[in-house]
């Protein structure tokens, strides 16, 4: 798992990357707002420690920042402060943090508060599968199960399948699907999209559920159920 630490005193991320590397835990680390905001679009951490005081941006506004961009809204964050009244507490609940934690900060009951929070939040997805007749997603095994069987799928193309089964009936162009499948930051060409559509549906098509994945004239793409994807392909 990868934690973005996001604190601007080296001595605390320090203290914070030692023990977190110490029980397997991947450590990213960011000073600032707009280093984190890069390597949160980058990187896609699954849980964020933040400090509420930062020399750019108060903590509060990432996390809120965090929480209206549908690329980062259901990542974890664990906000971490001096400030010990409760109406701080409050405020950085309100805008958007999952955990409050008061300086100094004490290891053991940071990780177990990591812990507890990806239980809550992530640990079903472990043995989860995402069900759309006749697809099903294997979220553990990172694998594709078309009818029954197993359906070899490049990464690509498994993270573009996840996002559509996870966004029916939603039209996204292509310059959405860049940023929500590969990273605001990744550069890569939009025509890159409709390769990887390509590539989906001729994996898809034997199946008969190449349809599922439609093509809306001067919008972008679809993806539909089965029996809606019959009924309303443009393209």
């Amino acid at each position: 798992m990868q934690i973005l630490l996001v604190e601007d005193e080296e001595p605390i991320r320090e203290m914070i990357r030692f023990a977190l590397s110490r029980e397997d835990y991947a450590v990213l680390e960011a000073g600032d707002v707009r280093t984190a905001r890069s390597m949160i679009a980058e990187s896609r951490p699954d849980l964020l420690i933040v400090d509420w005081m930062l020399p750019d941006k108060s903590g509060v506004e990432l996390v809120r920042g965090l929480r209206r961009d549908p690329l980062s809204q259901a990542v974890p964050v664990i906000m971490l402060t001096a400030r010990s009244k409760e109406s701080d507490k409050i405020r950085g609940l309100d805008a958007g943090a999952d955990d409050y934690m008061t300086k100094p900060v004490a290891i053991r009951e940071l990780l177990a508060r990591i812990n507890a929070l990806m239980r809550r939040t992530q640990g079903h997805k472990e043995t989860d599968q995402l069900c759309i007749e006749p697809l099903t997603l294997d979220l553990a095994g990172h694998r594709l199960i078309v009818n029954g069987q197993d359906v070899h799928i490049g990464q690509s193309e498994y993270r573009l399948l996840h996002f559509f089964m996870t966004h029916l009936d939603r039209v996204y162009s292509r310059a959405q699907l860049l940023d929500f499948v590969w990273g605001q930051n990744a550069y890569v060409e939009e025509r890159t999209v409709d390769v990887h559509i390509l590539r989906l549906r001729k994996l898809l098509k034997p199946f008969g559920a190449d349809q599922m994945v439609q093509t809306v004239r001067s919008a972008g793409y679809r993806f539909c159920r089965l029996d809606q994807g019959e009924k309303k392909t443009d393209g």
